[in-house]
């Protein structure tokens, strides 16, 4: 797999003397290495840089010091004038401070709860903590929430299956790195948690299902060799609905024969978590995790996201690489992050794109993948825009509804234009479209087994699945349906030629068209109800293969008769590869609404 970006930052260095007297607390940041190439920080962070390595570091600060009297009409004006923050015609103390405060470090007391991955690299890169505290305290907050009832009538989460026993390791590893090397990514030392469809070496891949409880590959997938290049701890695996099937998360992985266990929302534990990807909204959600990944076929990232209050990441069929991931249906089927903030969804994004030879489908990204996901995070990323909406996806929840229109003021608010398009006749057709989950599971399933399932697993093939008994029992009729499928009627459906394959590709001509016609740069529409699916609204990323990204934008109230306290989501459909726009207009969104909160009981 190639990166599209690699890049490091040198060591943490002390504030040089001149300045200690000018600022208030300990001031270190890391000079730019010869192998620098790209941004790791959003523009905030980078625009008040001075000296051309696209973040503040002490040697900007050094610079203000020498800069500081320097007014308006003085020899040395011209490049005074980029220190000039607050517009006044002198550079001051002010001055100095404003750019110091676009430095990413900070040595006060470090709160893991909801901490995005700004808020641990600063306070890593400070000494406040280190990678394995980090590290240490996710494992602690699993043993402690993940299987204990905390309300009355609930359930517990049940949203890990696997913690890793070699987390600490990877955390000190990272903690050495940044002595070594300083900040080399945004996820240096941050855990991770992985739907468990994704091959990872040193635990176990049971895609939900007991019967591969011993599915130990001897590699990683794609995506989570990147996630380790960058330097992440592989912190643990996961639950999931058992093969990805459904919205429900059920499993049985870890359990008896015909005995299964469901994941439940942190907000509302006698509540689903959404699916398949439950168990990574979770455990995201209640701060188990620093960033997850999950997996979308159907809307198997963007219900769990909607669901549980995190921003998800559906991307375009192409930009990262399904090797190493247990597949539902190849045609559909892409990984993406799911995070508390857009910074957390877009840092962790980098890590995974790339080409890769093993899914081919990836060289569609070649010349299309910007140099950092970070870079289009501004709060002016919707000025200008023109935002498309189809009134029929709206539906008529009352608290979508409402949520709906205050997300368009927000929208307008942020210098958007919303446009109400006329639905076209052929639109429904889109959202119509089956999942290819029947035809194409056997078919891709069994190419997973034979390209990377442990060769001690017994159960190698869906009539074994069956006979194991390790299953999540209310899916025996499924699996028996999906075992009778041939290899023609997958042709028929999902070959080059089949109607399946054509449909999507039709689908995506007809929707880029409308966009194009329209001249809109994105569709919005509501990822879902409170704990419900709205429509079939989340076909239209799959069906498309387009990428779409969900953000919050608020919550149930007892007003509004339905589910108080329920989260629902805002989403934005976009052009092939248009992730870093999607991303950028989700920022913008998220900085007007601020709509995500942490669960009570989860605190």
């Amino acid at each position: 797999m190639t990166s599209a970006r690699r890049y490091a930052v040198a060591a943490v260095v002390a504030v040089p003397a001149i300045l200690a007297g000018t600022l208030t607390g300990g001031i270190a940041t890391a000079a730019t290495s010869d192998e620098a190439s790209a941004p790791i920080l959003m523009p905030y962070y980078t625009e008040l840089d001075l000296t051309g390595d696209e973040q503040v570091t002490t040697a900007d600060l050094e610079r203000v010091g020498e800069l500081l009297g320097t007014a308006e009409g003085d020899a040395g004006w011209g490049e005074a004038a980029a220190a000039d923050v607050d517009d006044d015609g002198v550079i001051t103390v002010a001055d100095l401070a404003e750019i110091s405060s676009r430095m990413v470090y900070d040595d006060g007391p470090f709160e893991l709860v909801e901490a995005s991955v700004v808020d641990m690299q600063a306070a890593m890169n400070a000494g406040a903590t280190t990678a394995v505290e980090i590290t240490q305290a996710y494992v602690d907050r699993i043993g402690e929430y993940d299987r204990e009832v905390v309300e009355q009538g609930g359930r517990p989460l049940n949203s890990i299956i696997t913690v890793s026993d070699t987390a600490l390791e990877a955390a000190a590893a990272a903690d050495a790195q940044r002595a070594e090397s300083g900040m080399t990514s945004l996820l240096l030392g941050v855990p991770i948690a992985v739907k468990d469809n994704y091959d990872t070496v040193g635990m176990p891949t049971t895609a939900g299902c007991g019967c591969w409880d011993d599915n130990w590959t001897a590699d990683d997938a794609a995506m989570v060799s990147g996630l380790r290049s960058d330097g992440a701890v592989m912190l643990a695996k996961a639950s999931m609905d058992e093969f990805a099937y459904g919205f429900a998360s059920e499993f049985s992985a870890g359990q008896a024969a015909g005995e299964s266990l469901l994941v439940a929302s942190p907000y509302a534990t006698d509540r689903t978590a959404g699916g398949s990807s439950g168990g990574t909204g979770a455990a995201i959600a209640a701060n188990l995790a620093g960033i997850g990944f999950g997996t979308d076929t159907g809307g198997s990232i963007r219900v769990p996201s909607s669901y549980n209050q995190l921003v998800g990441v559906r991307p375009t069929i192409g930009l990262a690489s399904r090797d190493g991931i247990v597949p539902l249906a190849l045609s559909q089927d892409t990984g993406g992050p799911m995070g508390r903030s857009v910074v957390d969804a877009a840092a962790a994004l980098d890590a995974v794109v790339g080409v890769d030879e093993a899914d081919p489908v990836t060289s569609a990204q070649e010349g299309r993948v910007p140099r950092s996901y970070t870079e289009e995070l501004e709060d002016v990323a919707l000025d200008g825009t023109r935002v498309g909406f189809v009134p029929s996806m709206l539906g008529s929840n009352p608290t979508t509804l409402r949520l709906w229109e205050e997300a368009k003021q927000s929208l307008e608010a942020r210098g958007a234009t919303v446009v109400e398009i006329d639905e076209p006749g052929w639109f429904a057709d889109v959202l119509g479209e089956g999942s290819g989950s029947t035809n194409e599971f056997r078919h891709d399933l069994d190419a997973y087994v034979e390209a990377h399932l442990d060769p001690g697993v017994e159960a190698r093939s869906l009539e074994q699945v069956l006979e194991s008994g390790k299953y999540v029992p209310s899916r025996q009729r499924t699996y028996e349906q999906r075992a009778q499928i041939t290899e023609q009627q997958y042709l028929e459906w999902a070959g080059p030629e089949g109607t399946h394959t054509q449909a999507l590709a039709e689908f995506k001509v007809s929707v880029t068209g409308l966009l194009d016609d329209l001249d809109l740069d994105t569709m919005v529409y509501p990822s879902t109800d409170p704990y419900s699916p709205l429509g079939r609204n989340m076909r239209l990323s799959p069906n498309t293969g387009m990428p779409a990204v969900t953000v919050p934008m608020g919550q149930a109230i007892e007003a509004d008769g339905t589910i108080a306290g329920a989260g629902v989501n805002l989403e934005f459909l976009g052009r092939d590869f248009a992730e870093a726009d999607l991303l950028g207009y989700a920022y913008a969104f998220e900085q007007e609404v601020g709509a995500r909160t942490s669960p009570e009981l989860y605190g």
